[in-house]
């Protein structure tokens, strides 16, 4: 069995494909942390800080960076707070790109899809940091309104889109599998939406509940790397998704949230995080090396 070791090189400007799967097998992980930080979830003694969300973001990725390679922070979870959120927000990101550089994939998880000039300015706000103090990696994107409202984001050549396929919850049934006579809506999606972008650019979410449609997925974008919410709280299996979805150079980003960032509520919040962190890790390197 021969597995190899990368060695990270920090001096890259920005987390192009070949440095992406670089970091995954010297990290020997594809972990995705969710930072769906949530006040009233957090625990209380981080309540005396002047930003308790940043407190926590803050040594949840200090506990947890060896282990992942990305954070996700999901914007709703800032945007209810107000101004409050938004400075949580910018101080989380800009913690990752600071503290951690080169070493962290991150994902402003904002779901966001409007004509092409609106577009525009959401791509503005999650990739610009002189004007809005945000410098992400990638950005979630809702492909309804179709091609003219995707392509704003990909006219920042060093950004990665990731465009919403085949989601994880209940509501998925309500649209994504309606059918005409040649295929799936979520089919459609992938098929008309990789005219767009390619593999250097374009990740696509498909939830770890529909693990076994991973399989079709693949068939329409065997290369492209896919950002697959949904295991632990929510129910999806680690091992079916690389059954499914694991390809030759790994294409697979897996999120967890609830799991791991609240995994305590006391004290000791960061080293349980960390706890549940490795363990996922560690299946995932088991996974790395088996294939």
């Amino acid at each position: 069995m021969h597995f190899e070791f990368y060695i990270l090189n920090f001096e890259f400007s920005f987390m192009n494909r070949t440095n992406l799967i670089n970091l995954i097998y010297a990290k020997r992980s594809f972990l995705c942390i969710g930072l769906d930080t949530d006040l009233t979830k957090i625990p209380k003694h981080l309540l005396d800080f002047d930003d308790p969300v940043f407190e926590f973001n803050k040594q949840i990725i200090d506990a947890t960076h060896d282990l992942a390679i990305a954070y996700k922070p999901n914007f709703a979870f800032y945007e209810c707070n107000g101004t409050k959120g938004w400075r949580s927000l910018t101080k989380t990101i800009q913690y990752i790109n600071n503290g951690y550089p080169g070493q962290i994939f991150s994902i402003a998880d904002a779901k966001r899809g409007d004509i092409g000039n609106t577009s525009q300015q959401y791509a503005k706000a999650m990739f610009d940091p002189a004007s809005s103090g945000m410098n992400f990696d990638a950005v979630t994107v809702a492909p309804y309104m179709g091609e003219d409202s995707v392509k704003p984001f990909l006219s920042y050549s060093d950004k990665w889109i990731i465009v919403l396929a085949l989601t994880s919850n209940k509501g998925a049934a309500d649209f994504q599998f309606f059918r005409d006579p040649e295929r799936r809506l979520f089919e459609q999606v992938l098929t008309k939406s990789r005219e767009w972008g390619n593999k250097e650019n374009m990740m696509y979410v498909v939830g770890a509940t529909k693990a076994e449609m991973l399989t079709d997925v693949r068939k329409i974008i065997p290369d492209h790397f896919l950002l697959v919410p949904g295991v632990g709280a929510q129910g999806g299996s680690l091992q079916e998704v690389a059954k499914y979805g694991l390809t030759k150079e790994c294409g697979l980003i897996v999120n967890s949230s609830r799991n791991i960032i609240y995994a305590s509520p006391g004290l000791d919040f960061a080293e349980k995080a960390r706890e549940e962190a490795l363990k996922m890790q560690q299946e995932m390197t088991e996974i790395l090396i088996a294939k």
